[in-house]
């Protein structure tokens, strides 16, 4: 579909993000069925911890759903076209790009330390006299709007306070028509809702604090090539966020049957299943990924006919290593699924059920499956984190996510070796694991609640 300013840009990871935040909706809804499972989620959002780390983990989501809308800009008509058909530009834009201003554009030579105002990296400097001195040259962009004179202190003490009186305004407002739905609706005091307030006061107000200033500076600095870090970091949020939840969601099907047709088939089921885990635990996982990885590059070389522009090769490795990460760790799930339902198939109600003739597969549905998903919504809540650590470390290897799309892994494995320089850079990585250990550490003590909810042996011992 075209326009005149700009053509849709679907990747296949945005199908599936959005896709699964479907999903995630349609679950939420239908809690509403099952009390018993309600009563459970208040539980978890009860508490001031449980709110304030799901804001946190809804802000992570948002931003990378913002940064999954793609588009692509037309480029200027050539001098002399006489033709209308309008050529596309090869660079894919997304909605987050255009909420981050000219971050991403604001590139400049090499390294800049955060708030700097000159290059990290000393160079001859032409003189107006014709003289060539060694000095530290002046950044092109930041610090641009200042006039001679200006103090730039002060500039960013004043750019600060207006950028965080818009932030917190604008959260007011939201929070305002949030605090009416719900008392419209008599919810107002179920939940801890003026803890969920701040930290989405606080959350805004960051966030416009983040932009602002960096539209006028580089507040953490620019990497070797001279790219925003900033704008590196919430970019890589995206790719955080996907592999984490894609990677885990993948698990899902191959741990739930597998699992559960071991354990409540025994026999040869059990044993052909306990062979393909046992298998699949004994071969060193960096190396079966690094190899399945590196079969697919050579498929992407092969046929480069498949992907329009650059990003769509990135996005097909990306998804790539997202199902490769999926099929190789779901031996874990498997083995605590089969125990459990080993377990659970010699229950009373389970022979009962089988005594008056009802299928396996009713059996399976309404009896085993609902006594599990406990299991299973704990290890997806704790495997997420995981995988988000294990996108890292496969970087730090080689064999991550492609260089062309953003990523935390990337930018910390190009930064070990940036520390080691004297004086060391060390703000390429602070951005990357600021965000990874803020989104790691909120779902973690998420995972916590959902455990002490769900899990009946936590709420045995807890009573």
């Amino acid at each position: 579909m075209e326009f005149e300013t700009f053509k849709t840009a679907v990747l296949w990871t945005d199908y599936l993000i959005w896709f699964m935040v479907a999903i995630i909706v349609f679950f939420m809804l239908s809690l509403r069925k099952s009390p018993q499972n309600s009563e459970k989620w208040k539980a978890v959002f009860s508490t001031k911890l449980g709110m304030s780390t799901f804001i946190i983990i809804l802000a992570y989501v948002g931003v990378a759903l913002l940064d999954s809308i793609h588009f692509r800009k037309a480029l200027p008509p050539v001098e002399g076209q006489t033709s209308t058909q309008v050529y596309y530009s090869n660079d894919v834009n997304s909605v987050l790009d255009l909420m981050l201003g000219e971050m991403g554009d604001n590139n400049e030579r090499t390294y800049s330390a955060p708030f700097s105002l000159k290059s990290w990296n000393k160079e001859n400097i032409k003189q107006s006299d014709g003289t060539t001195v060694r000095d530290y040259p002046e950044l092109k962009h930041a610090g641009a709007h200042l006039e001679e004179g200006d103090g730039q202190a002060a500039d960013i003490l004043m750019q600060s306070l207006l950028a965080l009186a818009k932030g917190l305004a604008l959260a007011l407002a939201l929070i305002a028509v949030h605090r009416l739905w719900l008392k419209r609706r008599g919810t107002l005091n179920d939940l801890p809702w003026s803890t969920a307030w701040i930290t989405f006061a606080i959350i805004i107000a960051f966030m416009t604090w983040l932009i602002s200033l960096g539209n006028l500076y580089h507040v953490l600095g620019t990497d070797q090539a001279g790219n925003d870090t900033l704008y590196e970091s919430l970019k890589g949020i995206r790719t955080g966020v996907l592999i984490g939840s894609l990677a885990t969601i993948i698990t899902l099907p191959f741990a739930i049957v597998f699992g559960i047709s071991a354990g409540y088939f025994k026999g040869w089921v059990d044993d052909a299943v306990q062979y393909i885990y046992t298998t699949l635990s004994s071969i060193p996982s960096i190396l079966l990924i690094a190899a399945l990885v590196l079969l697919f590059q050579v498929w992407v070389d092969n046929n480069p006919g498949y992907f329009e522009v650059g990003l769509e090769k990135a996005d097909g490795k990306f998804l790539a290593l997202c199902f490769i990460l999926g099929i190789t760790s779901w031996a874990s799930l498997c083995r605590l699924l089969r125990a459990e339902t080993l377990k659970l198939s010699q229950l009373d109600y389970v022979q009962a059920a089988h005594a008056f003739g009802v299928s396996h597969l009713q059996i399976l549905w309404k009896h085993i499956l609902p006594n599990l998903s406990h299991i299973i919504m704990i290890t997806f809540v704790l495997d997420f984190s995981g995988m988000v650590l294990a996108e890292a470390v496969l970087a730090y290897i080689g064999i991550g996510v492609d260089p062309a799309m953003a990523s935390w892994g990337n930018m910390i494995n190009l930064a070990s070796t940036e520390l080691s320089r004297e004086p060391s850079i060390w703000w390429n990585l602070s951005g990357a694991f600021f965000l990874m250990f803020t989104l790691v550490l909120a779902v973690n003590l998420f995972s916590d609640l959902v455990n002490d909810a769900f899990n009946p042996k936590t709420r045995l011992e807890t009573a």
